[in-house]
């Protein structure tokens, strides 16, 4: 592929390790350490926390260790975009994403069918900087053993109603796909540990009552937070259309854990989206 078709990395050797050996094995590490609960059903998406894999790693670990064994064809990722720019939706214009343990292709068609069952611009830059798409890719790239083709999208909008727009064009392109979906977002932003708890458990309360507008009241109420608010709830109305009926919590932890500062944390969270009818 030509090197100018792909999204160079920005936070390779920042925000997790450029080398490929010792990022693969410090992911295989993560996953190792990811003692998951039962999980009944088909898995149909994924909660993730998005900061340098330091901090969240091993919470992230919890949600891709659910993805162990499946082989989907298409992986989208919804983030938050931290920057600005005047758009509500956000792709990137390159033809793939690269991390240091390989490159994956965008699905440009589906990404033009997404944009033709939507009415609300999907706008396509180039060499962007935000981490919280790309932080999720080299997990997936370790976890997932077959192929696959990568939908990102990054929402700088915060309003429900484009997240449920855009989490019912999602799931219409889906349907039929062999596809899977990770949503990323931390919680609570440095507050002390304690606070933070509160916070964050309340936030995934609501991601767990599969209410998604429940989760704007949260944000707007100052109830809980999480950056990625509008991705987990797009990713939730997308879900539900695509027979999801479940989320539950895998993990939960707060920078603190590894910092040892507990005066000013981070809060994490990783979830399983399951169809529970779903053998």
């Amino acid at each position: 592929m030509n090197a100018a078709n792909l999204r160079p990395s920005p936070i390779a050797g920042a925000w997790y390790e450029a080398n490929p050996k010792l990022l693969a094995a410090n992911i295989d590490r993560y996953l190792g350490g990811a003692k998951l609960p039962e999980i009944r059903g088909e898995v149909v998406a994924v909660i993730a926390p998005h900061a340098g894999h330091r901090y969240s790693g091993q919470v992230a670990a919890y949600a891709f260790a659910a993805l162990r064994g499946l082989a989907p064809s298409l992986v989208v990722v919804l983030s938050p975009f931290h920057d600005f720019a005047p758009y509500p939706l956000i792709t990137s214009v390159h033809a793939a994403y690269s991390t240091p343990l390989g490159n994956i292709e965008i699905d440009s068609a589906a990404l033009e069918e997404l944009q033709a069952n939507l009415d609300i611009p999907i706008t396509r830059i180039a060499n962007d900087k935000e981490h919280s798409l790309e932080i999720e890719l080299p997990f997936l790239q370790r976890v997932l053993k077959s192929e696959f083709k990568l939908l990102p999208v990054m929402l700088r909008a915060q309003e429900p109603e484009v997240a449920q727009k855009f989490g019912g064009a999602l799931a219409k392109t889906l349907h039929n796909k062999n596809a899977l979906i990770v949503a990323s977002t931390d919680l609570s932003h440095f507050y002390d540990s304690q606070t933070a708890s509160i916070l964050d458990h309340e936030m995934l309360k609501r991601f767990e009552s599969f209410v998604p507008e429940s989760i704007f009241e949260a944000e707007r109420a100052r109830k809980g937070f999480a950056c990625g608010h509008a991705a987990v709830a797009a990713m939730l109305y997308a879900a539900k259309q695509l027979g999801a009926d479940k989320v539950q919590t895998l993990h939960y932890a707060t920078s603190g854990e590894v910092t040892g500062d507990y005066a000013s944390v981070v809060g994490y969270g990783a979830a399983v989206v399951l169809n529970s009818k779903a053998s």
